[in-house]
């Protein structure tokens, strides 16, 4: 009971602080259904011999206190666990989500965004109140669909009609008692749905008012225990993923300029050659693919079996060089709320790309809306005078893996593909781009006379598109993001 004093005070802290003082009776039948903001490990203290399927009963393992006592450093955990929660906080929170009342003025007054139920449970309505001129009888109505209506505390002199059911009525003879009620109107969620939203039809006459209450389950933090309290320690944080194609020896020294810079880092290796060879070494993993099955399939297979916080992607014919800072794009990660930071590719000639482009969907009637790319990039990151926010960034990046795992590399895509990835990210992933990181390309400049079998064969596979996979990138546009243009310069 205590308890639930608490939360009814707290939920009745409203503009109406002289109702405070008005008495109330809890209807426990409804209040002990809230939600009091804690949580007890608690499961059945009895354990029957019987086999579990007659007996139902509920376990309980506290993992806080099983994780801790098995561990050395029980505070740095703590600690780095709160950091990657801060961050996953800042990075998931929405202004859409803070609770804001719009105070009486129709004379209605009630939320206008922010309230929020776990599906089928019961929450306090906040926010809600009337104010009127003087009248014999004073009266609000409220209607929902998706849930039922009901009150945590009865306040005498209210009559209500309508409790537990769709559409509940309230009414009295005095303002403040009605004020004092509405303070514990209660909504409880009863058809189950993970992600969707009831409306509220709230009003008072002729006065009439509409709200929604978010029903859905809270997003689960998704954090990563790197297992040191150093600030970026690169080879806790990052795997680098890479896909590779009838190009060892490109392959080989790729891996040998990592190893130079960055010693421990952990690197993965999708490979769909026809005739695998054996690629070994500390901190690799290689992982062979059936023949051909292709560049975004190899993406999917390689980003799946990364374990660190972080992946960063490149191809395998990019070398690592004094510019690679990997704890650059770590910083940036950390600090911002970017999900994904690339980086700019080194060409022979001295060039530097980023392939930063921005992109926006234009509704376009019944045969599907118009995708329109443009090069260059929305603004400055604050805080990062080299980095700015776009919506695509060249094929060297550093992204939350979990993120990535989330819009995932449509497999059929095999000989190429880049923007379509972006594409499916868009909405998803807040993307940006730091022109000072930098990582070394290749040369592709090469006398026809001079190339060897297995790079003409890799030139034919990967330049040479024929007209079914041509299809398959249009269907892509066209059939499974509902595109009737794309336009780009």
């Amino acid at each position: 009971r205590g308890h639930i004093e608490e939360l009814l005070k707290k939920s009745s802290k409203d503009v109406f602080s002289s109702n405070h003082d008005i008495p109330y009776l809890i209807k426990e039948s409804v209040a002990r259904r809230l939600a009091y903001g804690t949580c007890e490990c608690q499961g059945d203290g009895i354990r029957l011999p019987l086999p579990h399927i007659l007996f139902p009963q509920v376990w309980a393992h506290n993992l806080h206190q099983a994780y801790l006592e098995s561990d050395s450093d029980p505070e740095g955990v703590k600690g780095r666990r709160a950091k990657e929660y801060s961050s996953f906080q800042r990075r998931s929170y929405s202004p859409g989500d803070l609770l804001i009342v719009a105070e009486a003025s129709s004379p209605l007054q009630y939320p206008t965004q922010g309230v929020e139920v776990r599906p089928m449970k019961t929450i306090i309505i906040p926010g809600l109140g009337l104010k009127q001129d003087p009248r014999s009888t004073y009266a609000v109505n409220l209607t929902v669909t998706m849930g039922t209506l009901d009150v945590a505390a009865t306040v005498g002199g209210v009559f209500i009609r309508g409790a537990g059911q769709q559409t509940m009525g309230l009414s009295s003879s005095t303002l403040p008692q009605l004020n004092r009620q509405l303070q514990f109107v209660t909504y409880t969620s009863t058809q189950f749905h993970p992600r969707t939203a009831d409306t509220v039809q709230y009003g008072s006459g002729p006065h009439q008012a509409v709200f929604t209450i978010k029903v859905g389950h809270p997003a689960t933090p998704k954090l990563y225990n790197s297992g040191s309290n150093e600030e970026y320690n690169v080879s806790a944080l990052v795997t680098i993923a890479t896909k590779t194609f009838l190009r060892y020896d490109k392959l080989e020294e790729l891996i040998a300029s990592v190893r130079r810079y960055y010693p421990a880092v952990r690197i993965v290796v999708a490979d769909d050659n026809e005739k695998p060879r054996a690629v070994s070494g500390p901190h690799l993993d290689h992982y062979i693919m059936p023949f051909g099955k292709g560049w975004f399939a190899g993406r999917n297979l390689a980003v799946s079996q990364v374990t660190t916080k972080y992946v960063l992607w490149l191809d395998d014919d990019f070398f690592f060089t004094e510019n690679t800072k990997l704890e650059k794009m770590v910083e940036v990660l950390e600090k911002t709320t970017l999900d994904m930071v690339g980086g700019a590719v080194r060409e022979v000639t001295g060039y530097h790309a980023t392939y930063r482009h921005t992109m926006s969907v234009e509704e376009g009637g019944p045969d599907g809306a118009c995708l329109h790319v443009r090069q260059g990039f929305y603004h400055k990151l604050d805080g990062f005078p080299d980095c700015v926010v776009a919506d695509a960034v060249i094929n060297f990046f550093m992204a939350r893996t979990d993120k990535m795992l989330r819009v995932g590399f449509d497999p059929q895509l095999a000989r190429r593909g880049h923007l379509e990835f972006f594409v499916d990210a868009l909405g998803l992933l807040h993307v940006g781009s730091c022109s000072d990181v930098t990582i070394g390309h290749a040369s592709k400049i090469q006398l026809p006379w001079t190339k060897s079998e297995s790079e003409k064969t890799y030139e034919r596979f990967r330049y040479s598109v024929s007209a079914g996979e041509g299809r398959v990138h249009t269907e892509v546009y066209y059939f499974k993001n509902r595109f009737k243009c794309m336009s780009s310069n």
